[in-house]
């Protein structure tokens, strides 16, 4: 089915705003910047988003979250073996994450270091996207210990904060150094993390 012209519209100033603000953080994002990489007008913004923290919440429900759910919840949600998915997730992002988005950083992680302080609704937005990964992940880990792929003794809510937390710390310290090589050690110690959960049964 053919998307209308003005969801057209929409989905390009949601992408192109994505990107400035990926690029440059919410606060400094340029609304002139994107009209000019849209080729759009002002009026055509407005039209869609009658203010910039309209644009940037939409980009936290429609872009932000949307990736998430394709790289990681959905994949968790619907996977029979969700610990090996789990794994398998943790290892394709090892080895295909783009250099230029470890300089960047996390696009979710970014805004809730930046935004989260200083505007209510952004904070109960991204801490909503945290709140989906969180309860997948936790819905993974516990139907792995259901299956037995996770010691019985494992608090699989603890875990699976933990988890979150440390992928996101892993973007973040990378992001400092500047270096994709911290991003992979780290996220193999997080991969080696998730494995030791695992029971001697599973590991076989």
């Amino acid at each position: 089915m053919h998307k209308k012209q003005s969801d057209l519209t929409r989905d390009k100033l949601l992408q192109s705003a994505f990107c400035e603000i990926h690029r440059q953080g919410f606060q400094a994002a340029s609304i002139a910047n994107i009209l000019q990489d849209t080729g759009l007008t002002r009026g055509a913004l407005y039209h869609h988003f009658p203010t910039k923290q309209a644009l940037g919440l939409a980009v936290i429900d429609e872009v932000i979250k949307a990736r998430l759910e394709g790289l990681i919840f959905k994949p968790l949600r619907e996977s029979e073996r969700p610990v090996e998915m789990l794994l398998e997730i943790l290892a394709t992002i090892d080895k295909k994450v783009p250099a230029d988005f470890v300089v960047l950083g996390c696009p979710l992680n970014n805004l809730m270091q930046e935004m989260s302080p200083l505007n209510e609704l952004f904070q109960a937005r991204l801490g909503g996207v945290l709140g989906v990964w969180q309860k997948t992940l936790e819905g993974a880990l516990k139907r792995g210990q259901k299956q037995g792929e996770i010691r019985a003794e494992v608090d699989y809510k603890a875990a699976a904060l933990f988890v979150v937390s440390a992928w996101e710390g892993c973007i973040g310290v990378a992001k400092n150094m500047r270096s994709p090589k911290a991003f992979s050690i780290c996220m193999k110690q997080l991969h080696g993390y998730v494995q030791g959960l695992m029971s001697p049964k599973a590991k076989k």
